[in-house]
This record gives structure tokens, C-alpha cells and sequence, in this order.
């Protein structure tokens, strides 16, 4: 186990049951900040009220916004925002989004802390992985500010302290690592996620479920992540169709955030597998958002590893605690992605199959794909499972 990777995550408080702007009003009290600066998305800011709610709320502590971020994080977004926020001077970052705005403000803290100036600077700050597996995790110093967090979607990039950003010249999204990254307090407000497009609300809610299936099967299981994921499954297999049928049910919408909460839990605290691993290369090269690849490789990765016989059997687990009784997880999952109008398979998504060999390429490096259950040797190990995916 690496050193340092394991770590505590700096999260003191998960608000929920308070109107976000009056609850983001207290935390930034509590916190004796006065210079709040908004890391937030163009759509987000400009064609919805959440933003200027919140933003009016914080009355005269509000001393920027930038809403340039991109998704999957490209390097020059973040260095865009970290200039932005150096020009303001605040002492507080409060991120209002979904997971790449989230993300964003995680490795503009890195640029901060590391004084990185242009994309090039990151090069020293992420994760990397040797030829035989063995990550190094550079020792980061800790940022200068933190950030609070307002989620829009389900991501669950807001309930851990590894950001992720592109690099746009290697076509590889790469991990930073640093207990400060995370959000100080995450805020769930379900009624500032209602502008949120339903395909994305709902693909976000599965990439939630990876996360919680990815914990379950994981190859280094813990008790307490169990119990979390196992709860996640029962909260966002009930929660996901109500929310497509009734999506003004605010109480459905809070039960998806804190099934997303739940399963969150084993980021960083178990090794996840190749969904994770091969949808960020599989992000990264085509640009499809995470949700949509949790909906294509999951079913695919568990069909992969479901011939080992540990994790056939927590596959059974997962199962159940999504109401079947046959033990098949890989139709569990593909039924509810089905049910929520979702895509189950990559030629839905109009992927071309002519790019799998440079996803396969960037997954190699990925730290997941090196702790997937069962072991990813080769590029045409990855091939295969994108194929089967196809």
C-alpha cells in the first residue's frame, strides 16, 4: 500500500435541510471568512438563479466568480481560474456545481499551493504509475485557502481529495492527491438541482451507483465501505426512478445526493476497478462526460470480473441490495441504466472503435485499471472489455 495514499480527509461538515444560500451564509461565518470567490459553470451562472441566489446571499463577501470550467478538467481551465482567484484575493473558494466544477477548484488549489503557473507546472504535481503498477503520489503543500461546495449533480467528486485534470497535449486525465482538496463542508440543497438537465442528473446517479458497486467488489474491502456502498445501492436503485418520473420530488432528490453521499465513502479508502480506470482514458480521448461512461462500462467490467470467485460473490451482493434475487448484478445494473433512459452500450454513444486503442493506451497508467479485481495485463485486456462494451 502506498504511502500517504490512505490518508484523512479534511471534511469537517455535510449540510443538508437548510436553503443553500443561507446554509453557504453560516458556513462562510463559521469559517470567519470574508473574501468568497465562486468557481461555477457558464450555463450554471448565466441561464439559471442558483448562482445569483447564492451570490446574493453572501451579501458583500463575494469578491469574484469565474465559470469557465470545461469538462473533464483540461489544465488550461484550471490555470485560467487560478489566475482569476490570485487577482481577487479571496480567503474562501465556494464551488457550485457538478463534479468537473468541483474538480476544478481541487486542482486549483494544487496550482496555489504549488505555485503553477502555466499547464507545463502540473507535470510535478499528479499521480503517477510505474510499469509495474507502483503509484507515486507527490507530496503536496497544503493550500492556502479551501473550498466549500454546493453539488448540483451526483458525481460525488465533492466527498473525496483526488481531483482529476486533462492533459490536453497527452490526451490522459491525470489524478492530484492532498487531504486539503476536498470540500470543507459539502452542502445539499436538492432545490438548486433542479435546473439540472435529466440526463446528466440521472447519468451522474449512476456513476454514483459505480462508485458504490466499485466498493463493493473491490479488491481490498472494508466493513465500513460496505455497509455505505450496500445502503447506496437501496437509496439510488429507489431513489434514480422516482426522480425521472417525478423530478420536482424534492425528497426523492435528496435521497439520490445522500445515496451519492454513501457511496462515495470508498474513494480513496478501497481500490476501485477498470469502470473507473478506463472511463477516465475513455473520457479523456472522446470527451464523453463519466456519467455516460459508468453507464457503458460498468455492466461490462463487472461481466469481466464476475468469473473470480470473491467477486462473484459480492457481485451477488450488489444484486440484492438492488432488489434482485437471481444474484446477477450485471443485469441489475443494466436494467436500471435501461429504465432511466439511458445507454447501456458505447455504439449508442456513436463512439468510434477506431480510438480504443489509444483509450487501452492511457489506461494503462490509470491506477484503477492496475487494481482492477481481476488483473488488466495488457492493452488487449482493456480492447477486449471496450468491445465488450460496444
Amino acid at each position: 500500500m502506498d504511502s500517504g495514499w490512505y490518508q484523512y480527509i479534511a471534511q469537517d461538515r455535510v449540510v443538508w435541510g437548510v436553503p443553500a444560500g443561507e446554509a453557504v451564509r453560516a458556513e462562510v461565518a463559521r469559517l470567519g471568512a470574508e473574501r468568497v470567490f465562486i468557481i461555477t459553470g457558464r450555463t450554471l451562472n448565466r441561464a439559471t438563479p442558483v448562482v445569483d441566489g447564492i451570490r446574493q446571499a453572501l451579501g458583500g463577501k463575494s469578491v469574484g466568480v469565474f465559470d469557465g470550467c470545461r469538462e473533464h478538467t483540461p489544465r488550461q481551465t484550471v490555470i485560467e481560474a487560478a489566475a482569476a482567484i490570485r487577482r481577487a484575493g479571496p480567503d474562501l473558494i465556494l464551488s457550485v456545481g457538478g463534479g468537473t466544477v468541483i474538480d476544478t477548484a481541487k486542482v486549483v488549489l494544487v496550482a496555489l499551493a504549488e505555485n503553477v503557473v502555466d499547464v507545463t507546472g502540473l507535470d510535478r504535481c499528479h499521480i503517477t504509475v510505474d510499469a509495474s503498477g507502483e503509484r507515486r503520489i507527490p507530496d503536496l503543500r497544503a493550500p492556502p485557502i479551501r473550498q466549500i461546495a454546493v453539488p448540483t449533480t451526483l458525481s460525488g467528486a465533492e466527498f473525496s481529495c483526488l481531483g482529476g485534470a486533462v492533459d490536453e497535449r497527452r490526451h490522459v486525465k491525470d489524478g492530484y492527491h492532498g487531504a486539503a482538496l476536498c470540500p470543507a463542508t459539502v452542502i445539499m440543497d436538492p432545490a438548486v438541482t433542479l435546473p439540472t438537465p435529466e440526463r446528466l442528473w440521472l447519468s451522474t446517479g449512476i456513476r454514483a451507483l459505480d462508485h458504490a458497486v466499485e466498493s463493493l467488489c473491490s479488491r481490498s474491502p472494508a466493513p465500513l465501505v460496505d455497509a455505505c456502498a450496500l445502503h447506496a445501492l437501496s437509496l439510488l436503485s429507489e431513489a434514480l426512478p422516482r426522480n425521472r418520473r417525478a423530478p420536482e420530488d424534492l425528497d426523492a432528490r435528496l435521497r439520490a445526493q445522500q445515496g451519492a453521499w454513501l457511496a462515495s465513502q470508498g474513494i480513496l479508502r478501497v481500490d476501485y476497478g477498470a469502470s473507473h480506470g478506463i472511463g477516465h482514458s475513455l473520457g479523456a480521448v472522446t470527451g464523453l462526460s463519466h456519467g455516460y461512461t459508468s453507464c457503458v462500462l460498468l455492466p461490462a467490467v463487472l461481466r469481466w470480473n464476475r468469473g473470480q470467485g470473491e467477486n462473484r460473490a459480492r457481485q451477488k451482493r450488489v444484486a440484492a441490495s438492488m432488489g434482485r434475487t437471481d444474484g446477477d448484478a450485471v443485469s441489475a445494473v443494466e436494467t436500471l441504466i435501461k429504465d432511466l433512459g439511458l445507454p447501456v452500450r458505447l455504439r449508442e454513444l456513436e463512439v468510434d472503435p477506431g480510438c480504443f486503442e489509444s483509450v487501452a493506451e492511457g489506461a494503462m497508467g490509470n491506477i484503477w485499471v492496475n487494481t482492477n479485481p481481476r488483473p488488466i495485463r495488457t492493452r488487449e485486456d482493456i480492447v477486449a472489455i471496450l468491445n465488450a462494451a460496444y
